[in-house]
């Protein structure tokens, strides 16, 4: 009679998470050193399965397409997590920014060059092109609920989802210009939470 000791069976899981996770990790790492070498469209499922040592059913358990890969948000479960400790007589966007931009801040360097490396792909390389506008959909989508969710209303609130599709829109405005990091996110978003006064200040480098 076997018997198990208390959290052991949590303990594996754990560690079965955890592997997976590096399994996960590891294809996407192998996957854009590809990308670099041979570029998006030359590199083949199967030329990743190999480079991450997994077989390429095991790539499709991880990510149902190549495409995938790239558009996968690793930073969304933090963002999501910060954002729903913060105190909810914290105005929405005020919330937002200071989550944005902390957890860009505190990011690993190897992990804000991943991520910005993966925006990269995700507005040059054509063949993804195509898939921003089910990004862009799918983040007003979930701007819009967690702005809800912090306010206690619906998702489908008409200024809800104009806020949700505004800070959206600029995320993408910022992606295609110059670096995702916190500095550049912080600057955004203190622009829209200021109400967008466009032409109402003048730079500093353009001042008397």
């Amino acid at each position: 009679m076997s018997v198990e000791l208390p959290g052991a069976g949590t303990a594996a899981q754990g560690l079965r998470e955890r592997k997976k996770e590096r399994t996960r990790r590891t294809i996407r790492v192998e996957a854009f050193r590809l990308f670099r070498e041979q570029g998006y469209s030359e590199t083949t499922i199967e030329q990743i399965a190999a480079a991450a040592d997994v077989s390429p059913s095991t790539f499709f358990r991880y990510f149902p397409t190549k495409e995938q890969l790239v558009l996968a948000d690793d930073l969304d479960p933090v963002m999501i997590e910060a954002f729903r400790a913060q105190p909810r007589d914290l105005p929405p966007l005020t919330a937002f920014r200071k989550v944005v931009t902390e957890v860009f801040k505190n990011l690993p360097p190897a992990e804000l060059a991943f991520e910005q490396e993966r925006q990269a792909l995700l507005f040059h390389v054509p063949e993804l092109r195509t898939a921003i506008g089910l990004e862009y959909g799918r983040s007003i989508d979930l701007m819009s609920e967690l702005l809800a969710e912090h306010m206690g209303c619906s998702a489908d609130d008409f200024e809800v989802r104009i806020t949700a599709g505004a800070v959206t829109g600029a995320a993408l405005a910022l992606t295609t210009m110059t670096p995702m990091n916190a500095e550049n996110i912080g600057r955004v978003l203190e622009f829209i939470e200021a109400g967008l006064p466009l032409g109402k200040s003048v730079p500093t480098e353009q001042q008397p």
